[in-house]
């Protein structure tokens, strides 16, 4: 993987996590849900990259 790629998936896991935070502090279940998507997506790209790094 990447050092690019790590940061990129840090900073969406991030901007997830705030998301949810955000959403939780304001009652807002559609904003928790996408914070936990984007968290969701940054952690598929994890595995995904990590697959990749096993076959080099």
């Amino acid at each position: 993987m990447g050092v690019g790629d790590k940061i990129s998936n840090a900073a969406e896991d991030a901007k997830g996590k705030a998301k949810e935070t955000v959403g939780k502090a304001t009652n807002n279940d559609s904003q928790v849900a996408e914070g936990k998507a984007d968290q969701a997506s940054a952690g598929a790209k994890n595995v995904g990259e990590d697959v990749k790094d096993v076959f080099k």
